[in-house]
Order: C-alpha cells, then structure tokens, then sequence
C-alpha cells in the first residue's frame, strides 16, 4: 500500500532537467560552507523550458556557520530566512542560471510543521521537489519528513479553507489563500495550474491525508504578516541577488503583462528602485 513517504521519495527521485544537475554541481563547488542536501523546485520542474527561465534551488546545510562566511548574513538567515543568491554556469554551450535560497536543513524542517502559520515554506514544498544532492542517508531522511510534514500542513490548512471532499479541489483552496499572503505577479488562480500539472501527486497524498484535522487560522492576518515578510525577503536579497531588478521585471511582465522599464540607476540601486516602483505595482494590478 502507498504511503505519503512513498509519494515524497518518488518525487524527490523524479526526473529533471540536466540543467538542474550542473547548476547542483556548481553550487557544491562553489559554496564554502557544508551543504546536507539541494533541492531542485518550481515551474522549471513542470513545463517550463530551464533555457527561458531561472532555475530555483534550496541549499539546505549543515547549520548557521554554513549559511555564509559573514555574521550579517548568517544572522539575516535566522531573523528571515532563507538567504537568496544568483548563480550561473555553463552548460551545454550556452549559460544556466539560477536563483538559489540558502538556510540550515534544521531551520527547512522546522518551519514546516503545523505550528507554523506563515505558508512561505510549507506551501512551496508540499508541491513536488527534486533532491539533487543528500550528503547521507541522514541529510536525505530529513528531507523527506520535512516534505511530509509540508504536505500535512498544506493539507490541514486547506481543509479548515473548504469544504470539498476531493483531494485536487481541497489543495486548489489551500493554493489560492496561501498565493495571497505573498507579493506575487501571479494571480491567485496560479494555484490551480500547479495542482493541475502533477494532478497523481496532489490526489495521492491527499487520499492518504482525509483524516488529517482542519486548522483553522485568520488568513487576513497572514496575508499582512506574509506581505511584510515578503518586503523584507526583497531587501534583504536586492544585496545578494545579482541581476534581481531585470529579473523581477522579466517575471512581473510576463505573469501580469505590465512592463517596467529598467535604467542604469535602477541597477545600481535596487532596494530603492523596490520601494519607488511598489505603490505603483501595486496600483496597476501587477503584484497582488
């Protein structure tokens, strides 16, 4: 019989993109610190040509002291994690790039359980994930009680949401109320696209998860408090996040069809250009 463990190591164990491999290749090249695991996630996973977007990758390390050689950085990690980075490198003769987030395994796991009211990290890993690296069997392990512990949260959380019994429309409830505590280009609706794309996976673990009791929690809270994380993510990486000005334009241009031109200056200064250019987003509908 199927277990939620089965369906998280299958996942995991699932095919991606070669591009996913060299970029994990790179990362444990390239960071100085000891890295237990690198999870591959996101729309490049699903349907999305990794040549036409970032790559979105979690380093999962050993602790704090691996996070970052710097005392900022690492005391950043614990007030708001993750850390988020940019890599690339080439491959195939061409280039990947990659937006990378990087925290302890200890601290992932921690924030997927139900305690956890802000669903940055649950409702990103209750969705299918790809182990591209374990450093043993004990970094592999957590990983996939920590993925297990995300799929009972969203699943718990989104049954206090709807009162649908089908497994695919109880994750599409959890999906639209989690997309809203987030500053996203994408709409909310975006949340029936990702249930959509691995339908076995969302229906599997949800029949294993019937039983699960609802959590009830006051969402307009946790919109306000994940808006505000949110803010505090993007300033926090407009210092890390090499190209993140064109990058964010890039994404917001084509999830909402509101263009931004970027200059020089912008570059130069992103957490200002942030702050200019946010009641304006805000105001034509291009983040929500």
């Amino acid at each position: 019989m199927k277990t939620l463990t089965n369906i998280v190591e299958a996942s995991l164990d699932g095919p991606a993109a070669p591009a996913f491999a060299a970029m994990a290749a790179h990362l444990r090249k390239s960071t100085s610190g000891k890295i237990s695991a690198i999870l591959g996630y996101g729309s490049a996973l699903r349907s999305i040509d990794p040549a036409d977007t970032l790559l979105d990758l979690y380093v999962l390390t050993a602790g704090f002291e691996d996070v970052s050689e710097s005392s900022m950085s690492r005391f950043a990690c614990r007030l708001v994690p993750p850390n988020v980075y940019y890599a690339e490198t080439p491959f195939e003769g061409s280039v990947v790039r990659a937006k990378y987030a990087v925290m302890p395994l200890s601290q992932f796991s921690n924030w997927m359980s139900p305690e956890t009211s802000n669903p940055y990290f649950w409702a990103r890993f209750c969705q299918p994930a790809r182990l591209l690296y374990a450093d043993d069997e004990d970094a592999r392990q957590a990983v996939v009680e920590a993925l297990e512990s995300a799929l009972r949260t969203m699943y718990a959380n989104a049954r206090g949401l709807s009162v649908e019994t089908d497994p695919l429309a109880v994750f599409r409830s959890g999906f639209q109320a989690t997309y809203r505590t987030e500053l996203r280009p994408e709409s909310s609706s975006r949340g029936t696209s990702i249930v959509d794309a691995d339908e076995a996976y969302f229906r599997d673990a949800g029949n294993l998860l019937a039983g699960v009791p609802p959590l009830s929690a006051n969402w307009l809270w946790r919109r306000f408090v994940g808006k505000t994380m949110s803010l505090l993510r993007l300033a926090k990486a407009a210092f890390t996040f090499r190209g993140g000005v064109d990058y964010a334009a890039w994404k917001i241009a084509r999830h909402s069809g509101v263009k931004v031109e970027i200059t020089d200056w912008n570059r130069r200064h992103p957490l200002l250009t942030g702050l200019l250019f946010l009641p304006r987003l805000l105001k034509r509908g291009a983040l929500r």
